[in-house]
C-alpha cells in the first residue's frame, strides 16, 4: 500500500465512487496524495478538491485521463497537476463528450446486429452524468442477464479487436500533450505495457510524447510485471522521463485495482517531487529516494 495514487476514476467518468466517496475511501486506505484522473472530462474535480480539503493530511492533484491517438493507436495520456480553470478545456472537452456520444451510438448498433437488444438508453442510465464508455455497456449486459459478468463482455463482445471495440477520430497525442501544458500540468502516458506494444515501438511513442512536450510515463500500476517495471523505470533514465504511479481505480469490487495499491519502487526522478515539493512525509521521501 502506498501513500500516494496519481491514477483513480470516479462516476463522473467510468467508476462507481462519486468523487467525494472516492476521496474518503483512499483516506481510510492509508493514501494521503490522491489524483482524481477521470476519463475526458473535469466535472470530479471540484467535489472532490472540497472533500479532500477536509481531511487532515490529506493533498488532492488535479487531474484528468485524455484519450487520443498515436499512429492510429488509442493512448491515454494522463494530466496531473493541471488547472482546472483553464479556458482552452471547454471546447476541447465538448469536442471529446460529442466523441463518445457517437461513439456509444455506433457500439449499439454494433451489438444489435449481433442480436443484442439496444443497450444504449441502459448504457447511458448507468452512466448518468458521467462519460459513457464500454464498461456501461459491460453493466448493461450484465443487468439484463446478456452475460455473466464484465468481463466476460469485454472478452467476447468489448474488448479490444472485438465487435464493440469502435475506433473513434480522438485527438492526436500532439493535441492532448498541448492541452495539459497549457493547463500548468504533466503530460503522462498511462499504464504503457497495457498497448501491446513491443519496447522499440514503446520507445518511438515515448520519443514522440518529448517532441510534443511531454513529460513522462507511468511505471508502476495493477498488472505490470516485475520486469516491465525494471525496463520501464531504465526507459525513463535513458530518456529522462519523469515517473509515476497510480492504481487506475474504478471500483471497489475490482479487487486487482484497490486505492494506493500498485507495485512498489523508488524514482529520484518521480512525479512526485515536482507536484509536491514541499511535503515532508516519509511515504514522500521513500517513494522519491531522496538520500
Amino acid at each position: 500500500m502506498a501513500g500516494y495514487d496519481l491514477h483513480t476514476h470516479s462516476n463522473a467518468s467510468d467508476g462507481s465512487l462519486e468523487p467525494e466517496a472516492l476521496v474518503r475511501a483512499a483516506y481510510a486506505a492509508g493514501v494521503r496524495c490522491l489524483a482524481l484522473t477521470d476519463h475526458d472530462t473535469l466535472a470530479g474535480l471540484s467535489p472532490a478538491r472540497r472533500a479532500a480539503s477536509e481531511l487532515d493530511g490529506m493533498r488532492f492533484v488535479d487531474g484528468v485521463e485524455l484519450t487520443c491517438l498515436w499512429e492510429g493507436r488509442v493512448i491515454h495520456l494522463l494530466g496531473l497537476g493541471i488547472d482546472p480553470d483553464f479556458a482552452g478545456f471547454g471546447e476541447y472537452m465538448e469536442q471529446l463528450n460529442s466523441l463518445r456520444r457517437e461513439r456509444a451510438e455506433a457500439i449499439a448498433r454494433k451489438l444489435v446486429k449481433k442480436g443484442f437488444p439496444d443497450l444504449l438508453a441502459d448504457a447511458q442510465l448507468i452512466a448518468g452524468q458521467g462519460q459513457i464508455g464500454r464498461p456501461h455497456f459491460a453493466q448493461a449486459m450484465v443487468a439484463r442477464r446478456l452475460v455473466a459478468s464484465a468481463q466476460q463482455a469485454f472478452d467476447s463482445w468489448l474488448g479490444q479487436g472485438k465487435i464493440g471495440d469502435v475506433r473513434a477520430s480522438w485527438p492526436a497525442l500532439e493535441d492532448a500533450v498541448s492541452l495539459v501544458k497549457q493547463a500548468g500540468g504533466y503530460a503522462v502516458i498511462a499504464h504503457p505495457t497495457k498497448y501491446n506494444f513491443t519496447f522499440t515501438r514503446l520507445r518511438a511513442l515515448v520519443d514522440d510524447l518529448l517532441a510534443a512536450g511531454g513529460d513522462g510515463i507511468e511505471v508502476s500500476y495493477p498488472g505490470v510485471t516485475p520486469n516491465h517495471l525494471r525496463d520501464l523505470l531504465l526507459l525513463a533514465q535513458r530518456k529522462t522521463l519523469l515517473v509515476s504511479a497510480g492504481s487506475d481505480f474504478h471500483s471497489p469490487e475490482q479487487r486487482w485495482t484497490a486505492l494506493g495499491c500498485f507495485p512498489p519502487f523508488h524514482a529520484s526522478t518521480h512525479l512526485l517531487r515536482p507536484l509536491l515539493p514541499d511535503c515532508a512525509e516519509q511515504w514522500w521521501y521513500d517513494a522519491v529516494a531522496i538520500a
